[in-house]
């Protein structure tokens, strides 16, 4: 167990060692790791998920990190099974390409490529691609629909053999996977090598403030190990010999920075959005603890609202489900303590169907099982996308199924 998680005492962008403790969350197992059947006498470790905030740079991070050979490397998730991640890419594609403008043909890398949705978008466009993926299965599958997808986690050396063979790129990408890293010194370094000189690196990191504001809490887990916000990103890559030079702000994955770096001294003018979203950081106190000590306190009052709904709703004899066999719903059963009333969970991506859920073990089903099964109740675990969930199985609530949805105001519809 030891071997699958070191705890780091320093920040990952800044070395500093004044790293507090901000927010305590129920350590859980890791997320994804959606078992079959035949692996149910497992049982599956659990590890901390608590967030530290760095006194000195104000970066948000995990500081107990887990063997990222575990936590990626039978990775199930694909980008095409989440609800509008797919046209999200193709609008991605495009404005990315208004704003950055490569030259036709240029050559393109994505980082954490996943299932090459991006970059296929890209190539339709005439752009030379390539993509790196540690999860094999999936780059696999990606190298065999034509987006050349290298296996391995990127890293400087993995950057050195692709610039021997390829030479520079153009531009660079990496969505959600710019919190992934625990050497993301080494990673930005290797990006850094890669850059054309008039080369653009786009990322895109779920955004601190908006998880705060949005109470998407969910969003911590194991994977995610920086919960990145303008001021220390900007100072950090500056240390990297990169230069931020603009900042958008969207609702994506309940609240997303799009960030635009350049080689430091490139020829890319600074845009006045990221002083703008600076300030605002600073006025909102999101490096100051007694910010995160509130946020604890709502995500208690909320945890607490709903225990209310289920205890009594179990009083009377009423049966429950969850609706989203996700990441994000993994540390909501556990920081709600819902493995015990939880029948089952319904999904409608047919690669979490017939497994079972990480550390409780609660059988993931189709939506067939609500007719099928009734449930009194199905609480909502993907709340982001509750709407749309509700709007699909209209037949649930007609029969006089009810919903609950946890966050980020609790309700039963």
């Amino acid at each position: 167990m030891d071997s699958l998680v070191s705890h780091r005492t320093t920040c990952r962008l800044c070395e500093s060692h004044r790293v507090p403790l901000v927010l305590k969350l129920t350590p859980c197992a890791p997320v994804d790791a959606f078992v079959t059947a035949s692996r149910l006498k497992e049982i599956q470790p659990v590890f901390p998920i608590d967030l530290y905030l760095c006194e000195d740079c104000g970066h948000a991070q995990l500081l107990d990190v887990v063997s990222p050979k575990l936590l990626f490397g039978d990775y199930i998730y694909t980008t095409a099974s989440s609800p509008g991640l797919v046209e999200y890419f193709r609008n991605y594609a495009e404005e990315v390409c208004q704003k950055v403008k490569p030259t036709p043909g240029a050559r393109v890398l994505d980082i954490g490529s996943n299932d090459g949705t991006l970059l296929s978008f890209l190539k339709q466009r005439g752009f030379q691609v390539l993509g790196v993926d540690p999860a094999r299965e999936v780059a696999q599958a990606a190298t065999s629909r034509g987006i050349e997808t290298i296996p391995e986690f990127f890293n400087r050396e993995v950057a050195k053999r692709i610039r021997e063979e390829k030479g520079d790129f153009a531009l660079i990408t990496a969505n959600n996977v710019f919190a992934h890293s625990d050497a993301l010194g080494d990673m930005a370094d290797g990006i850094r090598s890669l850059l054309a000189p008039e080369g653009v690196f786009v990322f895109e990191v779920s955004y601190l403030l908006d998880m705060i504001e949005n109470m998407v809490f969910d969003f911590i887990y194991h994977e995610h190990l920086s919960h990145h916000s303008v001021k220390p990103l900007r100072s950090f890559l500056k240390k990297h010999g990169l230069h931020l030079f603009d900042v958008d702000r969207t609702p994506s994955k309940g609240g997303t920075l799009r960030c635009y770096a350049q080689l430091e001294g490139g020829p890319r003018p600074q845009a006045a959005s990221v002083d703008k979203m600076i300030q605002a950081e600073e006025s909102y106190g999101l490096y100051r603890k007694a910010t995160y000590d509130a946020y604890a306190a709502k995500i208690d009052r909320a945890k607490e609202a709903l225990q209310k709904i289920i205890r009594q709703a179990r009083a009377e004899g009423k049966s429950i489900a969850g609706y989203g066999a996700s990441a994000t719903g993994t540390v909501l059963t556990y920081h709600f303590d819902l493995g015990e009333s939880l029948e089952f969970i319904v999904d409608d991506n047919p690669v979490r169907q017939d497994r079972y859920s990480p550390g409780h073990h609660i059988p993931v089903l189709s939506s067939a099982a609500l007719e099928s099964h009734k449930p009194d109740y199905v609480l909502i675990l993907a709340w982001r996308f509750a709407d749309m969930i509700i709007q699909k199985n209209k037949k649930f609530t007609e029969a006089g199924g009810r919903f609950i949805i946890p966050l980020p105001g609790l309700r039963v519809v």
